[in-house]
């Protein structure tokens, strides 16, 4: 795929979708950091559940911390892998409290040092939280850019790097939501529905599939 192609997929996602925004719930840099780290394998819907539950009672470091583990694992046992997240959380937040006064930090070796959190989560902190032209490539976003053709790769990690290169800076902060709501509702795993594709004429995948007339 050609960079001219590329940007007019950008800006025809970017029509559709000004100002695109996470699907989970937050209202700060430490909620989102407590919602990404629970998604990892659980549905944004499912998190949301579970945290519109827990936010109330608790959203900082302190106050989650002072639940402890098992009082955690009581909001967020509908979630998978609810034992080993209320684990992580509870240590990232002791962390956060010893090293960083209870704040998110601005800061990708710091994020990434904390217990559960991932390139990826990192990622999705440091564009939704603040700002930054960072692209954290999930299994939609891996999905669509190698099925569209527009950022091929073997893993996520060159995939990133590629959409890294290959997205005008104009496009960096936002292209990372439009890719992963294009992968959730219109290019899905199984039976990507080209037919209602706002992209569908640019798109370099061989076996796009169309409802029956």
């Amino acid at each position: 795929m050609n960079n001219q192609k590329r940007r007019q997929i950008l800006e025809r996602l970017r029509e559709n979708n000004p100002k695109p925004e996470t699907e989970l719930n937050f209202s700060s840099p430490f909620e989102l950091l407590v919602a990404v780290t629970l998604s990892a394998q659980a549905t944004d819907v499912s998190v949301n559940k579970a945290t519109d539950k827990l936010f109330p009672i608790a959203n900082t470091a302190q106050t989650i911390y002072d639940l402890g583990v098992d009082g955690l694992k009581e909001y967020i046992k509908t979630i998978g892998l609810y034992n080993n997240k209320a684990i992580n959380v509870i240590k990232a937040c002791k962390i956060l409290l010893d090293k960083h006064n209870g704040e998110v930090p601005e800061d990708r070796d710091a994020l990434e040092a904390l217990p559960g959190v991932g390139r990826k989560t990192a990622n999705v902190v440091l564009n939704t939280a603040f700002g930054w032209p960072t692209i954290a490539v999930d299994t939609h976003i891996f999905r669509l850019a190698n099925r569209s053709r527009f950022a091929p790769g073997k893993n996520v990690d060159q995939v990133e790097q590629k959409m890294l290169k290959v997205v005008p800076a104009e496009f960096k902060v936002d292209v990372h939501h439009w890719f992963i709501l294009h992968g959730r509702y219109t290019c899905i795993a199984r039976k990507p529905r080209c037919g209602s594709c706002t992209i569908e004429d640019l798109c370099e995948f061989k076996d796009k599939i169309y409802p029956e007339e």
